[in-house]
């Protein structure tokens, strides 16, 4: 097994198990991104906790794993193609690196900027493959957002015409009563897809790739970090003691959660103006709440409901996505060491 496919197995892994761990973070955070909000009423939601409690209570605890099984695939899939083709550059930058070592350029080692354009590279051909898969995640976790924000959206009507004397009293409560027992339609993965493929065509399973593939960016910053860090730590270890430069899994921990702090921070309102046009747009009649591609979507959002709406749930985000970029490294270069051990083992039983 080469080990670029080795690479791409583990982050699979890991990505498997900080995604189950964090899921419910991610499915509010998401309702959080997609929730419009006006100025005036920006400060009257809960905090995550709250909002995690709300859901249990509304909708059980299966609410808090809507999408969870595409979102398994999306993640191994996700994680896979980005560590495999991360593998496939970085060994070919490596290789690069090295041969200017030859001529005469260079100490031989990848700089900060050609692990810039390796994580990227990598990161733009995960996103072009997987979009359509978080597309239907993004759906799947606000549906029942969406369902509620339709039957609010025609209380407010009733209750209108009943003001201008459109509807009587009798009629007004036997039809509020009546959106009172609406529940949910059951909603999987083959209706989301049914729903996208309706509104949009088959182009609807690409919707917010453009500010996705800006958002490349995250993870590049990230893997920068992280290889530079990792870089100087088993530099500095190597300097004490030459057969020791191994970084054990709680250091990986530490530099994984610093690396995705930074990276999160800067690419957040890009995440916001992606979950917003994967979400349903049809949601009333308020055009402000329909998106026809991201330019408009970010002079909407500007305009309706400020600056800091490309921050809504940004803590909720920081929890979860340190927490998760934590465990995925940390399982992933156990995996990686596990492979190594087994690989010359095998060397040498031949």
């Amino acid at each position: 097994m080469s080990s670029a496919l080795a690479n791409g197995l583990a982050g699979a892994g890991g990505g498997i198990i900080a995604q189950i761990i964090t899921y419910p973070l991610q499915t509010v955070n998401t309702r959080q991104q997609t929730e419009r909000v006006s100025r005036e009423d920006r400060d009257s939601r809960g905090t995550a906790l709250f909002q995690i409690l709300q859901v249990v209570r509304s909708e059980g605890l299966p609410g808090l794993y809507s999408g969870l099984k595409p979102s398994l695939l999306g993640t191994a899939v996700s994680q896979g193609v980005y560590y495999y083709f991360y593998q496939v550059f970085k060994n070919r930058a490596e290789a690069i690196a090295a041969a200017n070592k030859k001529r005469g350029r260079g100490d031989g080692s990848v700089g900060m900027l050609s692990w810039l354009v390796v994580a990227a590279l990598a990161g733009s051909v995960n996103v072009l493959l997987t979009n359509p898969i978080w597309v239907l995640v993004t759906r799947m976790q606000t549906h029942t957002q969406a369902e509620r924000k339709i039957v609010e959206a025609k209380r407010e009507t009733l209750l209108k015409e009943a003001s201008q004397s459109v509807l009587t009293a009798s009629s007004l409560e036997v039809q509020l009563a009546e959106l009172d027992s609406l529940k949910p339609h059951p909603y999987g993965t083959l209706q989301a897809a049914r729903e996208v493929y309706n509104e949009s065509g088959v182009t609807g399973f690409w919707k917010g790739v453009i500010p996705a593939l800006i958002m490349v960016s995250n993870p590049s910053i990230q893997f920068m970090i992280i290889e530079s860090l990792s870089k100087q730590l088993r530099a500095k270890r190597a300097a004490k003691n030459k057969d020791q430069q191994n970084i054990t899994a709680l250091e990986v921990f530490v530099i994984g959660a610093f690396a995705k702090l930074g990276a999160t921070v800067c690419t957040y309102p890009l995440l916001v103006v992606k979950s917003r046009l994967q979400a349903k747009q049809e949601i009333s009649g308020n055009v402000s709440l329909r998106y026809s591609g991201t330019v408009d979507a970010i002079i909407k959002m500007i305009h309706h409901e400020g600056f800091r709406c490309f921050y809504q749930g940004m803590r909720t985000k920081i929890v979860q996505s340190v927490f998760a970029a934590s465990v995925l490294f940390m399982v992933k270069e156990e995996l990686v060491k596990v492979y190594a051990v087994l690989a010359n083992k095998s060397k040498i039983n031949v």
